[in-house]
């Protein structure tokens, strides 16, 4: 205590002499052309900054920090982990609140708690590790995994910092966050509200391409950027190249485009009794669409969309098979003839 008192005394006594110290009146102080601001003034100007991810970061469970309080060794620590609970223990003052303020603010908060013991307590709190501002980035991008929010960082960002997205991405991005975050700040989107969580999910390609550049908003701790594997249709049957398709950046893909990717029709397709199979949720029986391909080649019928897992196919035709193979028979036996003669 003795200590203490020496200490406090002799920078009061600093203060005074400085303070009874030559004093230059004002009209001898020579003022600089074109400058009005007032001695106080400049000096606040010359005082160094405080940058502003200092300002802005908001303390949260997880977090790591370090605390120093001038000639209070008891209090002080090197570090200290915020609890899941969002409180942190120390000496003399127990359990205190850290989760949700700001370094400055928990400075204040400890500094009202320490007037008891020390008169105008010297504080100071350092991040050591930040666990709370992260995001995650889930599937097809390059480097997926758990982001830091090092400082203000929208989703644009968030995706170029883990690589990019992959070549088979698909065309969406779901985006959740926790309720007690707030909403997802998106306009003219229908998004998920539920206690706990809000999602919502937004075009991948719009997106990359500023679109609707309000949907590429700020990230906030906790949120969780997921980008699905790209979706794919399958054509089968008598078509010259079965197999699935990707449908790229695309929600749907039209009937004609699936048998364009899969080089058209056989030569024994049965055009009109074909059919699309739909997954049904909930069922392990798809849904069957018959369809009549050749009204739809010669304009008679409409193109229908074909949807993600949906499967066309193209029977054959056993009567056209026969007949064909009747006719090869036929033309072969003849060019046998004609090269025996």
């Amino acid at each position: 205590m003795r200590a203490r008192l020496t200490h406090h005394l002799n920078r009061s006594l600093t203060c005074c002499l400085l303070f009874i110290g030559p004093v230059i009146p004002m009209s001898a102080a020579p003022a600089r052309e074109g400058n009005s601001q007032t001695n106080a003034s400049i000096t606040a100007v010359a005082a160094p900054p405080v940058t502003a991810g200092r300002n802005q970061y908001v303390l949260g469970a997880g977090d790591e920090i370090s605390l120093n309080v001038v000639d209070m060794p008891e209090v002080s620590a090197k570090q200290l982990r915020i609890g899941p609970n969002g409180d942190v223990d120390l000496p003399l003052i127990g359990s205190i609140n850290a989760s949700g303020l700001t370094i400055e603010q928990l400075k204040s908060s400890l500094a009202s708690k320490l007037a008891k013991y020390i008169t105008d307590p010297e504080i100071s709190i350092n991040l050591v590790e930040n666990q709370s501002r992260t995001v995650s980035v889930l599937g097809e991008v390059n480097s997926p995994g758990v982001r830091e929010l090092s400082g203000p960082r929208n989703l644009v960002q968030i995706i170029s910092l883990s690589g990019g997205v992959k070549t088979d991405a698909g065309p969406r991005v779901i985006i959740t966050r926790e309720a007690d975050r707030g909403s997802l700040p998106v306009i003219g989107l229908a998004h998920t509200q539920t206690a706990t969580f809000s999602t919502v999910t937004l075009s991948l390609d719009d997106l990359l391409a500023s679109k609707t550049p309000s949907d590429n908003f700020l990230m906030e701790p906790g949120d969780v950027v997921s980008i699905p594997k790209e979706q794919v249709v399958y054509v089968i049957g008598d078509v010259h190249r079965s197999g699935g398709f990707p449908l790229s950046s695309h929600e749907t893909i039209s009937l004609l485009q699936a048998l364009s990717l899969a080089e058209g029709l056989g030569p024994d397709a049965a055009t009109g009794r074909a059919k699309i199979l739909r997954p049904t949720p909930g069922s392990n029986t798809p849904k069957e669409i018959p369809i009549d391909v050749k009204a739809i080649i010669s304009g008679k019928s409409p193109d229908l969309p074909m949807y993600a897992n949906d499967i066309l196919f193209i029977p054959n035709s056993g009567a056209k098979s026969g007949t064909r193979r009747a006719a090869e028979a036929v033309l072969q036996v003849a060019t046998g003839v004609a090269i025996f003669r």
